[in-house]
């Protein structure tokens, strides 16, 4: 990655935040694991961070200060992200009873096969890699993301 630096840094947080999401819709385009709500809530971070990473990448460009701020704006946002999907695991342990928001359905027209529309529930783990769920790995990318962040930063 060369040098961590804040100038360089929004490219790879923003590249890092578009593979994120890519990954989670081919997760459930192509692996057929409907998100849940806090699986979209952790989505809606990723794209918080994209939106930051642009506006660094726009206002920010030779102007050490300010990519400093952005880059620690960055930080923040992952960190935010970490503790969203580390909630989500919460859940899922249960550790934490919580149900979840009810979906807005009332864009969807035609039913499945069965006839009847089913949210996943946030407390059921839809994959499971070495014991950790989806959102276990969600947490510690993003956490790597903050440090990550910060790291560059103290650069700047």
């Amino acid at each position: 990655m060369g040098a961590l630096t804040a100038s360089r840094w929004p490219w790879f947080a923003l590249g890092a935040s578009l593979a994120m999401l890519a990954a989670a819709h081919a997760f459930q385009q192509f692996g057929g694991l409907a998100p849940c709500m806090l699986c979209l809530k952790q989505r809606d971070v990723y794209w918080g961070a994209a939106a930051v990473a642009i506006a660094a990448l726009v206002f920010a460009r030779g102007k050490p200060g300010l990519a400093r701020i952005a880059v620690i704006m960055l930080g923040l946002v992952f960190l935010a992200g970490a503790a969203v999907a580390a909630y989500h695991v919460a859940v899922e342990q249960k550790w934490v009873i919580a149900q979840c928001e009810a979906a807005d359905l009332s864009g969807i027209t035609t039913l499945g096969e069965s006839g009847s529309i089913s949210m996943p529930k946030c407390d059921e783990p839809a994959w499971v890699m070495f014991g950790i769920s989806m959102a276990g790995y969600n947490a510690l990318i993003s956490l790597a993301l903050s440090a990550l962040s910060f790291m560059a930063a103290r650069r700047a």
